[in-house]
């Protein structure tokens, strides 16, 4: 038997384990806020159960599995859960019911500056980030210069993050998380950073990230660029999952449904 087939053989096997293992599995998960008129309401709340007031039900029975090495879109209207469901997946929030199991290190492009301190440099960001990311100095020590070139922050690295524009802050936050290794990559529409070099920049690392076997949820409002990301999409409408298939599928049962939606306000007008 040659090298290569061995090493074919070798690469389907990978591939079929990989396949194999759910990395994140959502089992009957809900969540619902309450919404407060003032932040006096939301103060008495701690001590007193509020009368009357209202909820969202951000999630509804949520159920699905993502396995090792997918690449998945969650798509819907504003409101429909996308980002309470990426929250949940990356610790942020926690659900009222049900059951939520992610095996791996997650990476998140969603509030890129999150954990920043303002009167530490870039560079010392870095370590901090990555203490809270739960890596080890010799681990963040290894991918330092990494995150530094690929931020192109020039010398304001090692300048108070106080002093950095908000784009600045922006591409620090995705240079760290992109080299990270992440098992799971979550990317909320991360990808409005800096100029269009750097943008570009940005998704050639999405792809290369991908092409190792990450697996990557990605939220976007852009049919074509979840196509372009994405292998499989989840619909969610108010909370619940709607349909989940491959991207076209999904995608396909998202825009007939905001056509008819259309529709029916025209025949109403």
């Amino acid at each position: 038997m040659s090298e290569q087939t061995t090493a074919l053989q070798t690469s389907e096997q990978n591939k079929s384990i990989r396949a194999a293992e759910p990395i994140i599995t959502f089992k009957n998960v809900s969540k619902t806020y309450t919404l407060y008129r003032s932040d006096r309401e939301r103060f008495q709340a701690l001590f007193f159960k509020p009368r009357h007031a209202k909820t969202n039900k951000a999630l509804n029975d949520v159920s699905f599995e993502i396995m090792k090495g997918e690449s998945v879109g969650i798509v819907g209207d504003n409101g429909a859960g996308k980002s309470t469901l990426l929250k949940m997946i990356t610790g942020v929030a926690f659900p009222d019911t049900g059951d939520i199991v992610v095996n791996g290190k997650v990476a998140a492009l969603l509030e890129l500056t999150a954990g920043f301190s303002m009167e530490m440099t870039g560079r010392e960001n870095i370590y901090l980030k990555g203490y809270i990311l739960g890596l080890e100095d010799k681990y963040i020590k290894q991918i330092e210069e990494r995150v530094i070139e690929f931020a192109e922050l020039g010398d304001y690295i090692d300048q108070p993050v106080r002093t950095y524009s908000s784009g600045m802050k922006m591409r620090l936050g995705f240079a760290i998380n992109v080299n990270i290794e992440p098992e799971v990559l979550v990317i909320d529409e991360a990808l409005s950073v800096g100029d269009a070099s750097f943008k570009k920049k940005c998704k050639e690392k999405i792809r290369e990230i991908i092409s190792t076997g990450t697996t990557v949820l990605y939220v976007s409002h852009n049919a074509d660029s979840v196509k372009e990301v994405c292998e499989r999409a989840i619909y969610l409408r108010k909370g619940a999952v709607i349909f989940d298939g491959t991207t076209d599928e999904t995608l396909k049962v998202y825009q007939d449904y905001k056509e008819s939606i259309k529709n029916k306000k025209k025949k109403a007008k």
